[in-house]
């Protein structure tokens, strides 16, 4: 773990001005504790646009980010099959790093990362950040106090249509270390791992809906594409503690149900916010209860970037940050454990552990200005 380092707001580097980019840039520069110092892309003048839309002073290549002498922190924001490449050179240009998720596409370069991190004294962490916020923050406190009992199993369904064949990225969401699984599951299996600890093993299957795509937008249009990954995943898991959960990631239903996580205890069972989502309104339904009650969030909300905050004011402090490399590899190590179990038809055994993360108090605000 790095000590601490410098005074000041943390400077921070932007590599990868896509879409995301608008949700992390519109926080970033709005928290007092970073300042933006340049947005960078393979295409600059992509860059050029997003620095200006948020009033980032420089924009350019990744290589200037990766050398600027006031960047302190790298936002990886470039897509899953560069992640890996683009954290391991931030690192490499003593740069702490925040990646997208996911946080690598294999457990070998997710190890190679956390190692080289340990052992330059740089912090690394990984999306999703979601639950730093008061949502499944609150959800956290509700569990630990007992409000619900002893939490016994989870239930989380995520079930949408899909990307459509005129979907601008479709052929990356049909690829290696996309789908479901590895688009949307960070969130519902981060969440899982606040609530019941650990994963220690799964049992999954998995299907593919339409095997042959033809894109039809891009440089690519007309071209047809093989799916690469399952558009319908179903795991059970068990965890270190005991309990288990069933979590559903489908890109092949003809409606949506999004969001659904449910924690089951002994004496009531709790509905959480979404966990692609820092709020939303809680509710549980205890032992003879004819309805819910609703319980609003309490916390702060912040949004994409709470997590980048949090690793800058834990640098200064020398202190641990909460959305860490450790927690995204023992999520990447779940969702690695899940693919294996599809193709092998058996009870994986997932060997990482979660480490235990500092809950965020309800007064912790993001817009403060405390470095």
């Amino acid at each position: 773990m790095s000590g601490v380092s410098g005074s000041g707001p943390m400077g921070v580097g932007v590599i990868g001005a896509g879409k995301i980019s608008e949700q992390y840039l519109e926080n970033l520069t709005r928290f007092p504790d970073l300042d933006v110092r340049i947005v960078t892309d393979l295409y600059p003048d992509r860059a050029a646009e997003q620095a200006a839309a948020y009033g980032v002073p420089e924009s350019g290549t990744p290589e200037q980010a990766l050398e600027h002498p006031d960047v302190e922190i790298i936002v990886n924001l470039t897509i899953p099959a560069a992640h890996a490449e683009v954290s391991m050179a931030a690192l490499g240009a003593g740069k702490h790093v925040w990646t997208e998720k996911p946080f690598t596409l294999d457990r070998a370069t997710g190890l190679q990362l956390l190692e080289k991190a340990e052992g330059a004294g740089l912090r690394i962490g990984g999306a999703p950040d979601t639950f730093l916020g008061a949502g499944l923050q609150t959800a956290r406190r509700m569990i630990e106090r007992g409000d619900i009992g002893v939490p016994l199993t989870g239930l989380t369904l995520f079930e949408v249509p899909g990307p459509v064949d005129d979907h601008r990225n479709l052929e990356v969401l049909l690829s290696r270390g996309a789908g479901p699984l590895w688009d949307m599951g960070p969130y519902y299996l981060t969440a899982l791992a606040q609530f019941f600890g650990s994963f220690r093993s799964v049992v999954a299957t998995g299907r593919i809906a339409r095997p042959t795509r033809v894109l039809r937008v891009g440089p690519k249009a007309g071209q047809e594409i093989t799916v690469q990954v399952p558009t319908h995943v179903g795991v059970l898991a068990e965890f270190e503690a005991g309990q288990s959960s069933t979590t559903v990631l489908s890109w092949d239903s003809p409606h949506r149900r999004v969001g659904h996580v449910e924690i089951v205890g002994s004496e009531a069972t709790l509905s959480v916010p979404d966990p692609n989502h820092f709020d939303g309104d809680l509710h549980i339904r205890r032992a003879g209860d004819d309805d819910w009650t609703t319980v609003p969030a309490a916390g702060p909300v912040g949004g994409r970037g709470l997590g980048t905050l949090d690793i800058a004011r834990a640098v200064r402090a020398g202190t641990p940050h909460r959305a860490s490399g450790q927690l995204a590899y023992h999520v990447l190590d779940t969702m690695a454990a899940v693919s294996e179990s599809i193709e092998r038809g058996e009870v994986v055994p997932v060997r990482s552990s979660a480490p235990e993360t500092k809950p965020v108090t309800e007064d912790w605000d993001p817009y403060a200005r405390t470095l």
